[in-house]
């Protein structure tokens, strides 16, 4: 966490201010609503899309921050909450960073419900202020998101994941919302479009380099807020497990496959699956896609003018990498 508290420290004020604003705008008439509300905010995460907003807006605009910029990162933890939380119900997830996830509670009817709630919260906040340039890259990221969500759900029924068609869910489904959060940032502060298209290629490359790490954890020891080879048994298609299918032989291939989609509940099946991962080289090569991400998200980085807001920019790239959990 330490990391975490180093990339925040050059807007610290920043994220106090908007964790009130949000909390407020998390109010609501209906009890049931409020409860759930508070339930969420009381287990929030480490905040990495707000606090990318503020730093990509301080780096654009010399260290200024204004009233567009705190409605755009309530936006986007708006949606990322209701996300989130739509996600856990098609996962059937009864987990979230180490809690019990919504609709574990509630139940899926209520969930589904509160994340419809959250996401139209998200855009009336565009909406009621005229921030029509920002619905519309919220907008184009909740179209992605739902398109790469069911796209993935589409090829993990014949576990016909090709690695082009891997990266294009992963861009779909989790770089475009943090691309999402750079375009904003430059966005709030009046930045031109050419700053805006290069800023959201910077958040492109973090989503990816983000995901790739976020598979990886499926085969480690560790023990986190994701379950070890909780993908496997869900039946998706991580990068390691891509690569390890591609390089196989006929056999081993039709046993990889026939292991997921008959036997993937089965721990000791699970086991000998990441066994052969590992013994086949889907981590390293994995390891090697998400570096080349990082490089080029520091590459990116380095088009913009040096600034304490860009040495913690530098510090949340290696971070996403780096990271335990």
């Amino acid at each position: 966490m330490k990391k975490v508290f180093k990339i925040r420290e050059p807007i610290s004020k920043e994220m106090e201010v908007f964790e009130e604003k949000f909390s407020n705008l998390m109010l609501t008439k209906v009890p049931l609503l409020n409860r759930i509300t508070h339930y969420i905010i009381k287990r929030k995460g480490k905040q990495m899309r707000p606090m990318l907003i503020f730093l990509c807006s301080k780096l654009l605009s010399r260290g200024k921050v204004n009233e567009k910029v705190y409605r755009g990162a309530s936006v986007i933890e708006l949606i990322h909450t209701a996300t989130l939380i739509h996600d856990d119900v098609v996962d059937d997830s009864n987990m979230r960073r180490g809690f019990f996830s919504i609709n574990a509670i509630w139940k899926n009817k209520i969930a589904v419900l509160v994340g419809d709630f959250l996401l139209s919260k998200g855009m009336l906040l565009c909406i009621e202020n005229k921030d029509y340039d920002m619905l519309e890259i919220i907008s184009e990221s909740v179209r992605n998101m739902s398109e790469g969500e069911l796209l993935q759900i589409e090829k993990a029924k014949n576990l016909d994941i090709k690695e082009d068609v891997y990266f294009e869910i992963i861009t779909k489904k989790t770089a475009s919302l943090i691309s999402s959060c750079c375009k904003i940032a430059a966005c709030g502060v009046g930045s031109s479009k050419k700053e805006q298209k290069l800023i959201g290629d910077l958040g492109n490359s973090i989503g990816i380099a983000f995901q790739i790490k976020d598979d990886l954890f499926d085969y480690g020891r560790k023990k986190i807020g994701k379950p070890r080879g909780i993908d496997i048994k869900e039946k998706k298609l991580t990068l390691p497990l891509i690569y390890s299918i591609n390089i196989s032989d006929r056999s081993k291939k039709r046993w990889l496959i026939n292991s997921i989609k008959k036997h993937s509940k089965d721990k000791r099946v699970v086991k000998e699956i990441i066994n052969y991962v590992k013994e086949t080289g889907g981590l390293e090569y994995a390891i090697e896609k998400m570096n080349y991400y990082h490089r080029s998200a520091i590459k990116i980085l380095e088009k913009f003018p040096k600034s304490k807001y860009s040495d913690a920019l530098k510090e949340m790239i290696d971070y996403v990498i780096e990271r335990d959990y």
